[in-house]
């Protein structure tokens, strides 16, 4: 069953016209995780965006984005506010900019709890604590009472993860979120999304260009190029037998860096 349907997904700037992703149909399947990978530009965030409607202004859309039968294109601003966070849940690239620079941490999550069960504080407090301490968040009240710059980037993206787990939204879909992090803290942003599927069962969109990381989150993989969906499958049989030559660049960059970093540890 598809929880969620794009069908002729077609993006461009409206001051200038130009077409940014071009009439791109795919779906997500339930409890599936559908990674979108290609180089940057290739218009995999965009397309994220789009279907939080989340875009800047002038960005235009057309096409149908159907979320459980409803066509979230034709809702209000006030109905897909309600939908953003309890339903469909985005986890961005850089921690800092998802939160309000000039509050603490806590104040962002109390509003957002707030807004979409009507909880008290206490209650938020709880939760919040149980969630951070579960992706390994050591003194939740304490982080809850810092300013975005005073945490790191991967302690932002857990408390992200953290505010994921109390939502339990139907689809998360992760925009790129280890791109901004060291080696040591993308590792543990991954087993911690891996964790967050596995206690949910939820559906996930994972945004990357790391293939290492797909080839271990991923049921179904989308390769994007210049605003196109090139190629599309199984993530076993894109990995294995691709089609498309972009695809195929791809997967040997992998392969090939993979190698060079064997050979110098081989080394060492």
């Amino acid at each position: 069953m598809n929880l969620l349907e794009i069908a002729n997904l077609k993006l461009w700037d409206s001051a200038t016209g130009k077409v940014i992703v071009s009439n791109q149909s795919f779906q997500l399947k339930q409890g599936s995780c559908l990674a979108i990978v290609g180089e940057s530009g290739s218009g995999k965030s965009v397309t994220c965006r789009a279907i939080m409607r989340l875009n800047k202004p002038w960005i235009r859309q057309s096409g149908d984005i159907v979320f459980k039968g409803e066509n979230l294109t034709l809702l209000p601003e006030k109905e897909m506010r309600k939908k953003r966070g309890k339903q469909l849940c985005m986890i961005v690239q850089n921690g800092m900019t998802a939160f309000d620079p000039s509050c603490v941490i806590g104040v962002h999550l109390r509003e957002t709890l707030a807004e979409h069960f009507g909880w008290g504080r206490n209650e938020i407090e709880a939760k919040m604590k149980h969630a951070m301490e579960s992706v390994m968040l050591k003194n939740p009240i304490e982080v809850m009472n810092k300013y975005p710059h005073q945490l790191s980037g991967g302690m932002l993206q857990r408390v992200m993860i953290a505010l994921a787990l109390v939502l339990e939204p139907d689809v998360i879909i992760a925009d790129e979120p280890t791109t901004a992090l060291d080696t040591i803290s993308q590792f543990e942003v991954v087993e911690q999304l891996i964790r967050l599927r596995e206690r949910m069962g939820c559906s996930m969109i994972f945004v990357s260009h790391d293939l290492g990381v797909v080839h271990k989150m991923a049921d179904d993989v989308l390769v994007m190029k210049d605003g196109e969906i090139v190629e599309r499958g199984a993530a076993r049989t894109i990995f294995s037998e691709a089609q498309h030559e972009y695809t195929r660049y791809l997967v040997s960059a992998k392969r090939g860096l993979s190698q060079h970093f064997k050979r110098i540890m081989g080394r060492s």
